[in-house]
């Protein structure tokens, strides 16, 4: 069967899929690509939705191999944003019409952690409801692993997007990627569990993984598919230099290409999704979140932290943005945005067609 052939599929199997992510012909892959933005075009539309992102803490508890923030990690300078850091953020955002915000940070499961987080989101609500936002600031939350009492708690705050990334569906490298306390078992429990309570849901892997196949990534996007996931969020795999992975072989040109070809052909599998164009590949090409969006991505994620806090929360090499303000970055996207014919969601939560398309079904 040849490219065409599989591109007008109107179902892809495990093969097709395995194909199309194999493809390294120039022209074949355009195809690809002309394919998964035709589907976005029509499923979802033109619009881009814009999430302000806030990394507003480095503490983890968690040590996992290729992380910069990992525990184990004694160079990092660990912070957490005052609330009222956090809302001069929000408000900025508010100010520019940016619908909807990104919570992210380290993972800690303290009570006062989770104080904090609920009481964050319960500020956010308040602070931005307005008649342009009549129920406020859309909230996603990605903040790891959490009993199921806890995600109950934020989602009642009013956080209503989760981001929680399996990573990879090899369990295998799963184990090879944390510490033998970091259980595959688990994380899907939580996936489960943020399903389960109302959360619309999101998760993402890491491309280029050690010892990742193609084999392995085309399972990764069948999972989401058998997840019934609302968004992903997904890039390169690019190691810190402070961990155990730093000298990891890594072939960042072949994997920002998988990078993108994951992008249009999940676009292909689940068509009305939300799919992240992510930092780590702007890290890799200097148009490299752009280009996501070019191969079947919605969503963009434009850094709203304090320049003196990002160079703390570095999770792998390389980082763009870390020295930039955020009047920059927004400046810079727009006109990028508009230079690929994209139009901003202003005001709007961008929430998944997909979540909202399943509801009405119920």
């Amino acid at each position: 069967m040849n490219i065409i052939q599989i591109l007008n599929k109107d179902n892809l199997d495990f093969k097709d899929i395995c194909t199309l992510l194999s493809l390294s012909n120039t022209s074949d892959i355009e195809l690809l690509r002309q394919k998964a933005e035709n589907v976005l075009l029509d499923y979802v539309g033109n619009n881009v939705s814009i999430r302000g992102l806030i990394e507003f803490s480095n503490y983890c508890v968690c040590d996992c191999l290729y992380c910069g923030i990992r525990k184990s990690n004694l160079n990092v300078t660990r912070f957490r944003l005052s609330e009222e850091e956090v809302l001069s953020c929000v408000d900025w955002a508010i100010e520019k019409n940016i619908g909807s915000v990104v919570l992210q940070s380290g993972e800690c499961r303290d009570k006062e952690t989770i104080r904090y987080i609920t009481q964050l989101i319960k500020l956010i609500k308040k602070r931005s409801i307005s008649t342009a936002l009549p129920n406020g600031l859309g909230i996603t939350l990605s903040v790891g692993e959490q009993t199921f009492d806890t995600y109950k708690s934020f989602f009642d705050a009013g956080a209503h997007r989760y981001l929680l990334r399996i990573e990879t569906t090899n369990q295998k490298l799963f184990s090879e990627i944390h510490p033998n306390y970091q259980l595959f078992s688990k994380r899907l429990e939580c996936l489960e569990s943020i399903k389960k309570i109302g959360f619309q849901l999101g998760t993402g892997v890491m491309i280029g993984l050690p010892n990742q196949t193609i084999e392995d990534l085309a399972n990764d996007l069948l999972f989401f598919k058998e997840l019934d996931v609302d968004m992903v969020g997904m890039g390169p795999f690019i190691p810190h230099n402070q961990t155990p992975f730093a000298k990891a072989d890594i072939d960042k040109k072949t994997n920002f290409l998988l990078g993108l070809k994951m992008i249009s052909v999940l676009r292909l599998l689940m068509k009305d999704i939300n799919i992240a164009s992510t930092t780590a590949l702007e890290t890799l090409s200097p148009k490299g979140r752009i280009l996501g969006l070019m191969h079947g991505a919605n969503v963009i994620m434009p850094q709203l932290t304090p320049v003196d806090y990002k160079n703390k929360y570095i999770l792998y090499d390389d980082k763009p943005d870390i020295d930039e303000q955020k009047e920059s970055i927004f400046g810079k996207l727009k006109i990028n945005l508009n230079n690929i014919n994209r139009n901003i969601s202003f005001n709007q939560w961008g929430d998944s067609l997909h979540f909202k398309n399943k509801n009405r079904k119920q």
